[in-house]
């Protein structure tokens, strides 16, 4: 059997669906041990340089759907997972969109949005 690069095992995992990563994790901790919860906790120790630059995590708030408010209902559904309905009380009466995000994340999804036509603050 053939040894997978870094980039092949990733581009492998982008193919997947949550549910077949998530047999594969349970696989792995079955077989060698690696219980992926341990790993995690190292990630706020490297992250800790990066918060003295600002904040890590930001909410992405809607504040007008602006005329366009149809397509503003469908990317907040795109975005967040949500129902229909759900998306269309968010687009209605404003409020967060998606919290405690990376930065990164958030300003892609202000572009979206406002894209669509809506007013986006970001805090």
């Amino acid at each position: 059997m053939a040894k997978l690069t870094r980039d092949e095992f990733i581009n492998s995992l982008k193919e997947m669906n949550l549910l077949e990563i998530k047999e594969l994790v349970d696989a792995m901790k079955e077989e060698f041990g690696v219980d992926p919860s341990s790993v995690a906790v190292a990630a706020p120790v490297a992250g800790a340089e990066a918060a003295n630059e600002g904040p890590s995590t930001v909410t992405v708030t809607l504040v007008n759907a602006g005329a366009a408010k149809v397509n503003v209902i469908k990317v907040i559904k795109e975005i967040t997972g949500l129902g229909l309905k759900e998306s269309k009380d968010i687009a209605d009466n404003g409020g967060a969109v998606k919290e405690n995000i990376s930065v990164d994340e958030a300003n892609e999804i202000k572009a979206k949005l406002e894209e669509a036509g809506a007013e986006v603050e970001v805090k």
